[in-house]
């Protein structure tokens, strides 16, 4: 496979994830983006804890979610918790 042949294999994923986002957006209340994922969901629970060391992270428990990732097989899941030491932004969906 070509390296061309790969970015319009990755470009076509993301198309189609944008579509899918787009299609199940009003399912959800909120948008949570992390460091690393961007979720949709229905319930968001966020802690801030310290850990032994005194550093404080972030816990953030998701229930009913979907998840922004274009290698993922299954992007509906039932419960993700996610745990960081970076910011994370929590908006709620405005209904239509």
């Amino acid at each position: 496979m070509s390296s061309e042949d790969l970015e319009r294999y990755e470009t076509e994923i993301e198309l189609a994830l944008y579509q899918e986002y787009r299609s199940v957006l009003s399912l959800f209340k909120y948008v949570v983006e992390t460091e690393r994922r961007f979720y949709l969901a229905n319930s968001v629970e966020l802690q801030v804890k310290s850990s032994d060391g005194g550093l404080e992270f972030v816990e953030v428990l998701l229930r009913d979610a979907w998840v922004w990732d274009m290698y993922r097989p299954q992007r509906f899941v039932n419960q993700v918790r996610v745990i960081t030491f970076r910011d994370v932004n929590v908006e709620e969906i405005a209904s239509t």
